[in-house]
């Protein structure tokens, strides 16, 4: 399967394929620069397992190879968290995932800035292209995000004829995503001995889906309230018919 696409920057066609990672193709594990990167991408993840978000066809991955094939030449791309809707066929375990050939394109994927220049924003065509040129002009995944851990900046990119254009949150400080279903925004606060910024979801009536550290709170506030008005009405909670 293989499409032409022209760029705007280069009468230069680009002749993409989707193509299965080869057998003997090595994908780098290159060392995380941030411990907290790790911690960013689960936190986000969680609270779509506990809200009942995630389903079988659906793939939800961090540091995973997103592969095509550009002029005869493969390149595979790790997003920091990558979303997609369907898949094809549903695997225990994935490699990496090349989009059209094993299901849809990502609908959204995301990159964390860490201390050293990791190419989020790069716009380099020629081979190996840069991140940014792979997800617009190769994969054309409709929403890409970057975001500072440190500062707490979201940067909110939407695929626009063809190029990313950058969005402003509502007055919540929130971007809507139509294909998930949810808001996402930043957060501030400590989870898993790691204080900052975060980001979080909200539903469409602006309800944060909580991590499970946060539901244990919530249902033992609910518990100890309860209790408590038991008590109020002369009722005692451990002997209750």
């Amino acid at each position: 399967m293989a499409t032409q696409l022209g760029e705007a920057k280069s009468s230069t066609e680009l002749l993409i394929s989707w193509e299965a990672l080869p057998a003997d193709f090595h994908l780098e594990d290159e060392p995380v620069e941030n411990t907290g990167q790790p911690l960013l991408a689960g936190a986000l993840r969680e609270s779509l397992e506990i809200s009942g978000f995630i389903q079988p066809q659906m793939l939800i991955a961090s540091n995973f190879g997103l592969c095509a094939t550009i002029n005869g030449q493969f390149v595979a791309k790790a997003p920091d968290w990558v979303y997609v809707r369907s898949v094809n066929q549903v695997l225990r375990e994935r490699k990496s995932y090349t989009p059209n050939l094993e299901g849809d394109i990502p609908a959204v994927v995301m990159e964390f800035i860490s201390e050293t220049e990791g190419g989020e924003y790069s716009f380099k065509r020629t081979y190996p292209p840069g991140k940014w040129f792979f997800y617009e002009q190769i994969l054309q995944v409709p929403i890409y995000l970057i975001f500072d851990p440190n500062g707490g900046l979201l940067e909110f990119y939407q695929l626009e004829n063809r190029r990313y254009e950058l969005k402003q949150p509502d007055e919540n400080g929130r971007h809507w995503i139509d294909s998930i279903g949810l808001f996402l925004g930043t957060w501030q606060g400590t989870k898993e001995a790691r204080t900052g910024y975060w980001l979080r979801w909200w539903d469409k009536a602006g309800n944060l889906l909580l991590w499970a550290v946060e539901q244990i709170e919530q249902e033992r506030q609910q518990k100890e309230r309860l209790i408590a008005y038991l008590q109020s009405q002369g009722i005692d909670p451990n002997n209750l018919p």
